[in-house]
């Protein structure tokens, strides 16, 4: 059985205790205070906690979207897992969050999509809903505080880490789920955010400075404007494929990268501010995690509802990116 489209019946979210604010950053970047604030609209991050491992995060963001979707457990089909940092290199982190939410029937797999993770995650689960007519579960989350490069101003005043997990099921109402979806890359930006090392490129070696195993922002300038231009373009052309116009769409939904981004991005599609769901302000940027948090924060507040409409779009390294309009 196979239902007509797909719905997300559940929303969850988990943020670590410790609490980052600017002056601390400030502080040891040498930066005046205030400087982070109005760059970037940040004002505090959270970070994992010593011994805090990714799935320690992905669970309880899970946990709350599976209470909130209301279903058996063993209903569940498939678990994708979009991350940028797994527990380990091998294996993936997936089957351990499934085994540890009890999905004893699903499958799992990480999807390691940077910033536009939660989006190729999100497509392809309201795919395997309609073929499949089984519950999905999405879950994006990134412990980022420890890829920044403390030294380094591009990143050590944005990233952060947490989690964001949805429930895709089976929804007969007709119209709902993803209506168009544009998924985008640009090889040619490859180097613009980048780990080097570690890879097969460059692997680990007993002298490999520990910098080469941390993130680093080649060029913020081009990464702003590529980031805008992909994320926004992809946005016009999910809504063409959706055969929907930017007044059809009750919210704008875009990766928190940074206040700067993301008032970019709106502009560009012009939306107004009060169509802007975002969460950057008090979480930063958590890479894929950032839209399902914003989402699940949103909804706790009552302010998404089945029948709205969501424009989501992402970019992040690679350049991956893209943008999906859904309809709850």
């Amino acid at each position: 059985m196979s239902g007509t489209g797909s719905t997300i019946a559940g929303f969850g979210h988990y943020v670590p205790v410790e609490r980052v604010t600017n002056p601390e950053i400030e502080a040891r970047l040498g930066l005046e205070p205030g400087w982070i604030l109005r760059r970037t609209g940040i004002a505090e991050r959270h970070y994992a906690a010593p011994g805090e491992a990714l799935t320690d995060l992905a669970v309880p963001a899970a946990e709350m979207a599976l209470r909130a979707a209301g279903i058996d457990r063993g209903a569940v089909a498939l678990t994708l897992l979009a991350t940028s940092t797994p527990d380990h290199p091998l294996p993936p982190s997936a089957p351990l969050l499934a085994h540890r939410l009890g999905l004893d029937n699903a499958g799992g797999i990480d999807l390691a999509g940077a910033c536009a993770g939660f989006l190729y995650a999100l497509t392809l689960a309201d795919g395997f809903v309609r073929t499949h007519g089984a519950p999905v579960l999405v879950v994006a989350a990134n412990i980022l505080s420890r890829r920044i490069n403390p030294s380094e101003r591009g990143s050590s005043i944005l990233f952060a880490d947490a989690a964001g997990a949805v429930v895709l099921v089976p929804a007969e109402r007709p119209g709902t789920g993803v209506l168009g979806a544009k998924l985008a890359t640009d090889g040619s930006a490859y180097g613009l955010i980048q780990i080097a090392g570690g890879g097969s490129r460059r692997p680990f070696t007993p002298d490999m400075p520990i910098e080469d195993t941390q993130m680093t922002i080649t060029d913020g300038r081009a990464v702003f404007t590529r980031a805008v231009e992909l994320m926004s373009g992809a946005g016009r052309d999910a809504l063409a494929r959706a055969q929907r116009a930017i007044g059809d769409v009750d919210w704008l939904v875009p990766h928190q990268a940074n206040g700067r981004i993301v008032a970019a991005v709106a502009r560009q599609l012009a939306v107004p501010k009060e169509k802007v769901l975002t969460s950057f302000a008090d979480y930063g940027n958590s890479s894929a995690a950032t839209i399902p948090l914003t989402l699940s924060l949103a909804s706790a507040q009552g302010k998404i509802a089945a029948g709205q409409s969501l424009l989501m779009c992402a970019a992040g390294a690679g350049l991956t990116g893209g943008a999906v309009v859904y309809r709850l």
